[in-house]
């Protein structure tokens, strides 16, 4: 499987290669004054490149067809989410603060500017998602999932989700994903990835501190309520939020809002 995946991968690599080699050859000499960069990068442009449909097939071996996920459970839809998030999670991977060696030899050499274009291009997508599958848990374990998703725990200091990814928990443009639509599998090992640290993101890192005081009990009830929620609005995510959020978080403008 994996010589499969890498033979596949192996031509976008080389253009990503091709492309840094470019970045190289233009990037400023040491004498040259460098522009300081911060930790969380600027919105991606909402500009779909032309051709990038054929440049991101190998994105879809592991996330299907034009991004919508697999039967697998374990790769997440990427068609639709906002750019900002997958910008950072693709920065997230190329530089070490998400493992997943997949990820990595595919995109290692990819710049920024390609990696925006390939975000761009996933977020302009606007297809239709399967209703969910039947509920994975006991109505115990599933009203748990729910008060937990709707109200948080403010006696563990735990906020709501939906202060942060909104009330329809479709997402808010243009870096907060939405948390329907994906598979159970999924959900509990990205949660139990931020629990461990095996998952960051740009400092401050809000979503690992939330992870941090949930329990494994926690963590299967919010998964199993979120996997059986249809998704409403085909998914769009928000425009803003109507407060601040609750935690600053890297990566996220200030408040949730552009």
């Amino acid at each position: 499987m994996i010589d499969s995946l890498r033979t596949r991968l192996r031509p976008l690599a080389l253009w990503g290669a091709a492309l840094a080699c470019s970045a190289a050859a233009a990037a400023p000499s040491p004498a040259d004054p460098v522009p300081a960069t911060s930790a969380a990068p600027a919105a991606p442009a909402a500009t779909v490149p032309a051709g990038m449909a054929s440049r991101v097939l190998a994105c879809t071996t592991c996330h299907g067809k034009e991004g919508r996920a697999t039967a697998e459970g374990y790769f997440p839809r990427i068609a639709g989410k906002p750019a900002g998030y997958l910008h950072n999670q693709l920065l997230n991977f190329r530089d070490g603060r998400r493992s997943y060696p997949q990820m990595g030899y595919l995109i290692e050499h990819l710049t920024d500017d390609y990696l925006r274009e390939m975000a761009v291009h996933f977020a302009a997508l606007d297809l239709p998602y399967p209703p969910p599958p039947a509920p994975q848990g006991t109505p115990a374990q599933l009203e748990q999932g729910r008060a937990l998703v709707q109200q948080g725990d403010a006696a563990r200091k735990i906020p709501a989700c939906v202060q942060c990814h909104g009330a329809a928990m479709t997402g808010v443009a243009p870096s907060i994903p939405g948390l329907l639509g994906l598979p159970r599998d999924y959900l509990n090992s990205q949660l139990g990835a931020w629990k461990t640290g095996q998952r960051k993101a740009h400092a401050p890192d809000c979503m690992a501190d939330v992870a941090r005081q949930l329990t494994p009990e926690d963590v299967s009830a919010v998964s199993a309520w979120l996997a059986a929620q249809p998704v409403p609005g085909n998914g769009k995510p928000v425009a803003s939020l109507p407060g601040p959020m609750p935690a600053r978080c890297g990566g996220v403008p200030e408040g949730g809002r552009p």
